[in-house]
């Protein structure tokens, strides 16, 4: 099966230029079987899907649900919780990596780096977690080890860090405009449904391959050195941003209750989570 394991789409992220009906009509067309929605600290896109387009539009494709989640100390995320799962907790941005991987594996889920050698904060070997803890590499359930907007370079480190640590692959396209859309692919042994399946069909590890082409058309490539400057931004708007969400979870009691009438968590969970309030 053919999937795209790191999609943006307009519904979702204020930074994607292409709709959910556009994306999945191109990825068709390339061969692809399924994709996954993974926005920005957010389900819209996938709530989108749900609400609209689910048994109404392209039966024949998956779409399953993932977010892609911003950290306070390790950059990006890939996050992967089963069906029936919603957790508030995970559009709440800037949570330390160690206890998303805790949050996320409570709750039968999976993730795993981004992009994991590019651009500093937005990627995990690029942080200071990472080369204060390399072991937490080992926690993670994946790598993403070929991303159609990152470099040779970043995506030959990434594949070097998933055998080293004997993860499986993944690839995505990170597609923010129309013409990325497919260029990157995770090849899985047999289809999946559900978050569910794909969850346990990488646990058995049964993902063939991440593999792709190149989209050189990205905005770092466009402006060169002046990158820097929007890499410094993003740690800026990283650090406001977990500051802000912070006082709202104070303000609000949310984290005592981050998650949907669903799967209420532990008590364990919870003193964890106060700790974390209090030593920040």
């Amino acid at each position: 099966m053919k999937l795209d394991m790191h999609c943006h789409v307009k519904e979702g992220s204020i930074d994607s230029k292409v709709g959910l009906d556009e994306y999945i009509t191109k990825l068709k067309a390339a061969g692809f079987q399924g994709m996954l929605i993974t926005d920005h600290d957010t389900y819209n896109g996938y709530r989108y899907w749900k609400s609209s387009m689910k048994g109404k539009a392209h039966q024949d494709f998956v779409v399953l649900k993932g977010i892609e989640y911003d950290t306070c100390d390790a950059g990006h995320i890939i996050c992967i919780l089963p069906e029936g799962v919603r957790m508030r907790l995970m559009e709440i941005k800037g949570l330390p990596v160690s206890v998303l991987i805790n949050f996320v594996h409570r709750h039968g889920g999976i993730l795993g780096p981004a992009h994991p050698c590019g651009e500093k904060y937005m990627s995990f070997t690029n942080t200071k977690k990472y080369r204060r803890h390399p072991e937490i590499t080992q926690k993670f359930d994946f790598i993403e080890t070929f991303n159609a907007c990152e470099s040779a370079k970043s995506n030959a480190a990434a594949l070097e860090l998933a055998k080293t640590y004997n993860k499986p692959g993944f690839g995505g396209s990170d597609a923010h405009k129309l013409e990325c859309v497919s260029m990157a692919h995770t090849t899985l042994a047999r289809p999946v449904k559900s978050e569910t399946e794909l969850i346990s069909l990488v646990k058995k590890g049964e993902v063939l391959a991440a593999s792709g082409d190149y989209y050189t058309a990205t905005t770092k490539e466009k402006i060169g050195k002046i990158n820097n400057v929007l890499v410094y931004s993003f740690w800026f708007y990283n650090k406001l941003g977990a500051l802000i969400k912070r006082h709202k979870r104070k303000l609000k009691g949310a984290v005592e209750n981050p998650v949907d009438p669903i799967d209420p968590l532990d008590v364990g969970y919870l003193h964890e989570i106060k700790r974390y309030k209090a030593e920040a």
